[in-house]
């Protein structure tokens, strides 16, 4: 089997875990955070996120744990093997004295993905700025 390397971004949110919950589940909230998507909170669920640089992640969900855990393959198919990715990203919220720790881990790099793993490393970041600003936005 072949050792293959995780991307985990940590950070606090100062909301509560259901405002984040809803961030992570609502398919109109994670296009504004994340990428366009046919999400839907049911375990089983395949669905694509569709980013703006053309490209399309097919998903599927694999496990829900309301306002605590969410995880879902993140695919991604390439004629080039140093492309393509099959990986699974985990959210695991835990709520602090001032609002949420969210973690992400995205498992599955290969160590000949340094190109995909870099590019996760800071997309992941963005994506979390991005995040705090749907967050902060009234409900």
């Amino acid at each position: 089997m072949t050792e293959t390397r995780s991307v985990i971004v940590e950070r606090e949110f100062a909301h509560p875990p259901e405002k984040l919950w809803r961030a992570l589940t609502q398919p109109h909230l994670i296009a504004d955070w994340l990428m366009k998507n046919d999400f839907m909170p049911v375990v089983g669920h395949r669905f694509n996120l569709r980013g703006d640089w053309g490209g399309v992640l097919d998903c599927e969900v694999l496990a829900i744990e309301p306002n605590k855990t969410l995880s879902y393959t993140w695919n991604f198919a390439h004629d080039d093997a140093a492309y393509a990715l099959a990986s699974v990203v985990t959210f695991t919220l835990n709520p602090t004295r001032t609002g949420t720790l969210l973690r992400m881990e995205q498992v599955g790099f290969r160590p000949d993905q340094k190109q995909a793993f870099g590019g996760a490393q800071a997309g992941w970041r963005t994506f979390f700025e991005n995040l705090e600003g749907v967050l902060a936005r009234p409900d």
